[in-house]
């Protein structure tokens, strides 16, 4: 992947060796995957530098391509996507998606017959079924894009409307997108594949989706995924290590701050170790405001133990980052809430190196610029009835 000089972040020393080919029969439910060295990656601010990149990529496919998500509405932006997809698959690529069966109800019909219509194997994760009623609320959030298995994007984009723009106004979203290449490409292809027919999950040998992966630049990652539902949950266990090793400076960004007691514990930890938290969330902006009044019902301990606490107020923060120090950045399709750490099906991605880590310290620093603190005092003189409303809707947290 070729360098764009302040896009292209660079890290830290080797882990695992390059040369890596994908193992396609291997199951990837439980997320256990090791560091990868030899990866360089470019960060996508916003639709307007987002989509160009994510839809020139599924236009320059050769052989594959596979996409997962949890959000797909009917829409401009959802149209078009629908449309490269098709389009590559009746030019012969193998075009897999797997799409939430709740998160993307909206997707237009339309769009549906047109891909499956071109040859598009199209997958509904977990639509209800009496039968598996108690699984139906595990939903798969993850958000994943790879390209003839040498190509991969994470981040936090849903394909619709919302997503597309600059954030200029409440109607469109702030958020951040990754591409990757290199060995940890395999790793993001597997995870994909774990959502698949087993019967239908090429083999290790297949180029089509995993051909060898040379290096592609210097930075160490790790895919980090969850199944809920069927193991140990990774995404918790990854962030409550990452705050256990934090000595200096935590960053946590993300649209729901909700977390759950054990990284809550973490936090509060971290506190009196001496590390300075710098928390930034949704504010008036807000998909669910129910997330918002749960979370605050929770922020007095934080508060007042020095944790600081910023609302983003020109749009929806969608963005997700957990910065480590200058050291290391946690990317990818998981929130710091309930859901993210107990329920839903999640991928992220763990940068090493201090520019990834310098880099997202300045976007932080930068939306903060844009938010307003949370004051303690303040947050004790809410409202009666505020109080009652955020006590209320935290009673419900570990299914917001």
């Amino acid at each position: 992947m070729n360098s764009d000089k302040g896009s292209l972040l660079v890290g830290a020393a080797p882990a695992t060796t390059s040369g890596t080919r994908g193992s396609g029969g291997i199951d990837a439910s439980e997320g256990e995957f090791p560091r990868r060295a030899g990866n360089g990656y470019r960060l996508f601010k916003n639709g307007t530098e987002i989509f160009p990149a994510f839809l020139d990529a599924i236009r320059s496919a050769q052989r594959s391509i596979c996409f997962e998500t949890y959000i797909y509405e009917r829409g401009a932006i959802g149209k078009m996507v629908a449309e490269a997809l098709a389009t590559q698959a009746a030019d012969g690529v193998d075009v897999r998606v797997v799409l939430d069966a709740v998160g993307c109800a909206g997707m237009s019909e339309d769009s549906l017959d047109m891909m499956k219509a071109a040859g598009v194997e199209v997958h509904r994760f977990r639509p209800f079924r009496w039968r598996f009623w108690h699984r139906f609320n595990h939903r798969t959030h993850r958000k994943l894009l790879v390209v003839d298995g040498e190509t991969g994007f994470t981040g936090g984009l849903g394909i619709a409307d919302e997503w597309t723009g600059d954030a200029q106004d409440s109607g469109h979203w702030r958020d951040n997108h990754y591409r990757v290449a290199g060995p940890v490409v395999a790793d993001m292809q597997r995870v994909f594949f774990s959502h698949c027919d087993p019967e239908a999950v090429p083999a290790a040998d297949d180029e089509r989706f995993f051909p060898s992966l040379e290096a592609q630049g210097e930075t160490t990652m790790q895919v980090v995924a969850a199944e809920p539902a069927d193991g140990p949950n990774r995404i918790l266990h990854s962030f409550c290590d990452a705050i256990g090793r934090t000595r200096q400076r935590l960053g946590i960004v993300t649209p729901y701050f909700m977390p759950c007691g054990d990284l809550l514990d973490r936090i509060l930890e971290a506190r009196r170790r001496g590390v300075e938290v710098c928390v930034l969330t949704c504010g008036e902006n807000m998909d669910w405001q129910s997330v918002r009044k749960a979370s605050r019902h929770k922020w007095g301990g934080m508060l007042e133990s020095g944790v600081r606490i910023f609302e983003y107020e020109p749009t929806l923060l969608h963005s997700k980052a957990l910065i480590v120090d200058d050291r290391e950045v946690h990317i990818g399709s998981a929130n710091f809430d309930c859901r993210s750490c107990r329920i839903n099906a999640e991928a992220n991605l763990r940068i090493e190196g201090a520019a990834a880590a310098s880099r997202h310290w300045e976007m932080l620093a930068a939306d903060r610029e844009d938010a307003h603190e949370v004051d303690y005092r303040q947050w004790r003189k809410r409202p009666v009835f505020q109080k009652l409303q955020d006590a209320a809707a935290h009673l419900f947290r570990d299914q917001l």
